[in-house]
């Protein structure tokens, strides 16, 4: 498996939508699914896509399908629709320390100083890359699926997006 290849020996895609939108997709796993029925077996396949422009807005989606293509066109329709915003701090950096969990996955996100880079693996990464975070500790325990850690990633950053919020009225108040 060399470098750019996935954990099935798929290739990484990487896509620039038109300028328009100028969001990047990241394919993070296919999964071949079969049925079996009478006479052999059907096989579809599901596709996990994270959807970002870099700049504090970030989608996970997960489509699926009976050809490939098709599966990963409808995660990134599911990703496109189901956008967070986030706000960064200081140098692409997230505001504080958040844990967010999902299935029997958890990920904790702390900020870091400026230099320190993405410290992150697989999903995780993935999805703060496509966010527009520069600086970050991270630290998954628990499962490594991909569906759960990027479900437990979006939670982290959800958590950060409510109290930033709450903050905000707190002020205007």
């Amino acid at each position: 498996m060399g470098q750019g290849s996935m954990r099935d020996g798929s290739p990484k895609r990487v896509r620039k939508e038109s300028p328009a939108d100028e969001f990047s997709e990241r394919v993070l796993t296919i999964n071949r699914v079969a049925k079996v029925v009478a006479g052999g077996k059907r096989f579809s396949f599901s596709s996990l896509v994270v959807v970002g422009n870099g700049q504090g807005f970030v989608g996970v989606g997960l489509g699926k399908a009976k050809e490939v293509p098709e599966s990963i066109r409808k995660a990134m329709s599911r990703a496109k629709k189901k956008l967070l915003a986030i706000e960064l701090v200081g140098e692409g950096t997230i505001a504080h320390e958040a844990t967010g969990s999902f299935g029997a996955s958890q990920v904790i996100l702390k900020p870091a100083s400026p230099g320190t880079g993405v410290i992150a693996g697989g999903a995780v990464r993935a999805i703060l890359e496509a966010l527009g975070v520069r600086n970050v500790l991270t630290k998954s325990l628990g499962s490594n699926n991909p569906h759960n850690l990027s479900r437990a990633t979006l939670d982290a950053l959800e958590q950060i997006m409510e109290q930033s919020r709450s903050q905000r009225s707190r002020k205007t108040a």
